[in-house]
């Protein structure tokens, strides 16, 4: 059972997190006002997640979904399946590990409900910050977040970021290539910034996870995030020019 009118789909990518998803998701009910249902995807019924949650969803309110990935295995594939089974007009799609800030979902989703199409919680712009993390990653994200916004005029600070709100009609407008990582933020940004739509950023601060192992893969994503990275810069396209270019990128998501 979910919210009857939900005004945002909050969307949580989950992968064995067991019990360690439970302060998580208090944090989110505690936060968020907003009519809300709470999509946990995992990619196969026998995740650690699912006794958890079945658990958990029985004596809290009634906003959850479990909901199993039929796309594909990996954190895109589920991130994707979420949005596409969403119910509401806003999809906000934040970690399971607790990096992000759930007090901002509200927010995030409120600028969606007044215009653009994304909505960026950044790390990067003035009063956010980042917070562990492997050297190198967060190196080469402050550096594409940098070089996205002074020269690709992307329009936001922290592209790389996942914690990010997306009108779902934009989504399904405009599709998602992503297969495998966490690449999809960036994507989304990109189409954005070509077709010419407007994002809005607010400021984050982003902790790194302190329970269980982050199934972030820097070396085996990097390419794919280069693909986006390398398509912000491009020049304005219409809808119709950039289903043509999808075409390009399923190549590479395939």
């Amino acid at each position: 059972m979910t919210e009857a009118n939900p005004r945002v789909s909050v969307v949580i990518p989950a992968y064995n997190e067991g019990a360690d998803i439970i302060p998580v998701l208090d944090r989110l009910l505690e936060s968020v006002t907003l009519p809300c249902e709470v999509l946990v995807v995992v990619d196969f019924p026998e995740d650690t997640t699912i006794p958890v949650l079945d658990k958990y969803a029985g004596y809290t309110q009634p906003t959850f979904r479990i909901v199993i990935n039929e796309y594909g295995r990996g954190p895109a594939n589920a991130i994707r399946y979420g949005i596409d089974v969403a119910t509401a007009s806003v999809a906000v799609v934040t970690m399971a590990d607790g990096s992000d800030d759930p007090r901002q979902i509200d927010e995030l989703a409120r600028l969606v409900e007044r215009g653009v199409v994304v909505a960026a919680a950044s790390r990067y712009m003035p009063a956010g910050q980042q917070v562990g993390g492997p050297v190198l990653k967060r190196t080469l994200s402050r550096l594409a977040g940098r070089t996205l916004y002074t020269f690709a005029r992307i329009g936001i600070r922290d592209a790389t970021n996942s914690f990010k709100a997306y009108s779902s009609e934009f989504v399904r407008e405009v599709g998602i290539d992503s297969r495998s990582g966490f690449e999809i933020g960036l994507e989304l940004t990109a189409k954005a910034r070509r077709l010419r739509r407007p994002v809005a950023e607010i400021p984050t601060i982003w902790l790194d996870r302190q329970l269980g192992k982050s199934n972030f893969d820097l070396m085996k994503w990097l390419p794919r995030y280069l693909y986006w990275y390398r398509f912000s810069f491009g020049p304005k396209m219409t809808t119709e020019e950039l289903a043509h270019q999808r075409k390009d990128a399923g190549k590479l998501h395939a």
